[in-house]
């Protein structure tokens, strides 16, 4: 599993033969915690979490560009300058098994673009 956990929202890469089954367990996740969460600040009705949004990844660019942006999300919200710094993200592991210069390889090889603007659905 590859990720980046936030304040406000997560990304998560996840192989799967049961997606089904794994958008239904985040669901009931989402709706307990949410409960949870509203129940203690006092705010019943708020949305917490907005979608479970699920994607088969067609090719090995589909699944580098994704990483790529999955990694970069800390730095694109500003939380850090550098993607390798956000504590609560697989980026420091995945630097770590593969190296620098594959890491700056891949993300030339795979850049995001304009990933998440809908060119990848």
């Amino acid at each position: 599993m590859r990720g980046a956990f936030f304040p406000n929202h997560y990304h998560v890469l996840i192989r799967s033969n049961h997606i089904r089954a794994l958008c239904q367990a985040l669901g009931k996740f989402h709706g307990r915690s949410s409960f949870d969460w509203n129940g203690e600040d006092e705010k019943r009705g708020r949305q917490v979490w907005f979608r479970c949004f699920d994607r088969e990844l067609r090719s090995e660019r589909h699944f580098r560009a994704t990483l790529n942006y999955v990694h970069h999300n800390p730095v694109h919200h500003g939380y850090v300058h550098h993607w390798q710094d956000w504590p609560w993200s697989s980026a420091a592991q995945f630097l770590e098994q593969i190296g620098r210069e594959r890491a700056a390889q891949i993300w030339q090889e795979y850049p995001i673009l304009d990933y998440g603007k809908k060119w990848d659905v």
